[in-house]
């Protein structure tokens, strides 16, 4: 068990990818909704409702500026990551709380804002496949393409999309333990193999 209240922060952007964050927000939040041991909050730049990339329309717990502090910052990908690249206060951002987290994570191109930031340069991380070449290209980074997700320190990358529920649950049984991350996995019903069984 944990010593104290987890605190977990997902950012949100336009065209944030829904199951980037939807996924791991299962896991953490159906843990906390029962064990009352934490939380799970949403952050945008300026909060209120932020579009994502298939149309689903979330609204953000807290703004940039109101964020409470946070013990894990979780980074989703999608298209909104190729222009949040290059929106400074969002970096910034990341760069502060993240420095102060006991994990940062991502989840498929969310890796690309955790490497402008700083966190993944001269580390091992992952991304999603089709964007693999292109973090690579970016330098000072080992980009593994097969791993579900990748530890290196306190940074944990996921691959694209669905394996944010994998790297998700990983680090409930490091927040917690092993047997809480079976519990929270058999509540989900997250058992994916085979992955794709419809011709069977």
């Amino acid at each position: 068990m944990t010593a104290k209240a987890i605190t977990i922060g997902m950012l949100l952007f336009d065209d944030v990818e829904e199951l980037d964050f939807v996924g791991p927000w299962e896991v953490f939040a159906g843990l906390y909704s029962t064990t009352k041991e934490g939380r799970v909050v949403t952050i945008s730049e300026r909060g209120g409702v932020v579009r994502c990339a298939k149309g689903l329309r979330v609204t953000a717990d807290h703004a940039l500026a109101d964020a409470p502090a946070l013990d894990v910052l979780l980074v989703p990908g999608g298209q909104g990551t190729r222009r949040e690249v290059n929106n400074p206060a969002l970096i910034e951002w990341i760069r502060k709380v993240g420095e102060r987290c006991t994990w940062v994570t991502s989840v498929c191109t969310g890796a690309l804002l955790l490497h402008e930031a700083g966190f993944a340069k001269g580390k091992r991380v992952t991304t999603h496949w089709a964007f693999v070449e292109a973090l690579r290209a970016r330098g000072d980074v080992t980009v593994l393409d097969g791993p579900r997700y990748v530890r290196d320190g306190n940074l944990v990358t996921a691959a694209g999309v669905s394996a944010g529920i994998d790297m998700a649950l990983w680090l409930v049984g490091q927040l917690h333990s092993p047997e809480v991350a079976r519990r929270v996995q058999r509540y989900i019903q997250y058992d994916p193999s085979p992955p794709y069984a419809a011709e069977v």
